[in-house]
Protein backbone atom coordinates (compact mmCIF):
# COMPACT_ATOMS: atom_id res chain seq x y z
CA UNK A 1 0.00 0.00 0.00
CA UNK A 2 1.32 3.33 -1.11
CA UNK A 3 1.66 5.88 1.71
CA UNK A 4 -0.19 8.92 0.85
CA UNK A 5 1.50 12.37 0.36
CA UNK A 6 0.76 14.94 3.26
CA UNK A 7 0.03 18.62 2.86
CA UNK A 8 2.31 20.91 4.77
CA UNK A 9 1.19 24.42 5.07
CA UNK A 10 4.14 26.91 5.76
CA UNK A 11 4.38 29.73 7.52
CA UNK A 12 4.58 31.69 4.38
CA UNK A 13 1.34 30.55 2.84
CA UNK A 14 3.54 28.19 0.39
CA UNK A 15 2.33 24.11 0.36
CA UNK A 16 4.49 21.58 -0.50
CA UNK A 17 3.90 17.81 -0.05
CA UNK A 18 5.57 14.70 1.77
CA UNK A 19 5.81 11.28 2.91
CA UNK A 20 5.87 9.54 6.04
CA UNK A 21 9.62 10.12 7.65
CA UNK A 22 10.75 12.72 5.03
CA UNK A 23 13.22 15.18 6.34
CA UNK A 24 11.91 18.35 7.58
CA UNK A 25 14.47 20.42 5.98
CA UNK A 26 14.70 19.34 2.58
CA UNK A 27 10.68 20.09 2.49
CA UNK A 28 11.45 23.16 3.96
CA UNK A 29 13.99 24.44 1.78
CA UNK A 30 11.04 22.90 -1.39
CA UNK A 31 9.07 26.40 0.29
CA UNK A 32 11.90 28.56 0.42
CA UNK A 33 11.80 28.01 4.22
CA UNK A 34 14.94 28.12 5.92
CA UNK A 35 14.75 26.57 9.48
CA UNK A 36 17.48 28.03 11.97
CA UNK A 37 19.82 24.91 12.66
CA UNK A 38 22.16 24.70 15.95
CA UNK A 39 23.35 21.45 17.54
CA UNK A 40 21.37 19.16 15.10
CA UNK A 41 21.15 16.90 17.86
CA UNK A 42 17.94 18.45 19.68
CA UNK A 43 19.60 19.70 22.22
CA UNK A 44 19.61 23.37 21.78
CA UNK A 45 16.41 24.06 20.46
CA UNK A 46 17.24 26.25 17.78
CA UNK A 47 15.10 24.14 14.82
CA UNK A 48 12.28 24.27 17.59
CA UNK A 49 8.86 24.51 14.68
CA UNK A 50 5.16 24.09 15.54
CA UNK A 51 3.12 21.29 13.60
CA UNK A 52 -0.15 22.15 14.06
CA UNK A 53 0.22 23.56 17.47
CA UNK A 54 2.36 21.27 19.19
CA UNK A 55 6.22 22.08 19.17
CA UNK A 56 8.95 19.25 17.72
CA UNK A 57 12.75 19.74 16.96
CA UNK A 58 13.19 18.98 13.21
CA UNK A 59 16.53 18.11 13.32
CA UNK A 60 15.61 15.09 15.26
CA UNK A 61 12.07 14.18 14.17
CA UNK A 62 10.98 13.33 10.56
CA UNK A 63 7.68 14.16 9.25
CA UNK A 64 5.01 12.39 10.76
CA UNK A 65 0.99 12.78 10.04
CA UNK A 66 -0.49 10.90 12.87
CA UNK A 67 -3.23 10.25 10.35
CA UNK A 68 -3.84 14.21 9.55
CA UNK A 69 -4.42 14.92 6.06
CA UNK A 70 -2.47 18.54 6.55
CA UNK A 71 0.16 19.91 8.71
CA UNK A 72 0.61 23.41 9.30
CA UNK A 73 3.80 24.69 10.08
CA UNK A 74 4.54 28.02 12.40
CA UNK A 75 7.86 29.27 14.03
CA UNK A 76 7.78 28.56 17.59
CA UNK A 77 7.19 31.38 20.21
CA UNK A 78 9.97 30.26 22.90
CA UNK A 79 9.27 32.93 25.77
CA UNK A 80 12.34 32.19 26.89
CA UNK A 81 14.60 33.12 23.78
Amino acid sequence: MKNPLIKIKWPNNISTEAKEGDDWFINAKKANINIPTGCLSGNCGACEIDVNGKTIRPCIVNIKSHNQKMLTIEYANDPYW
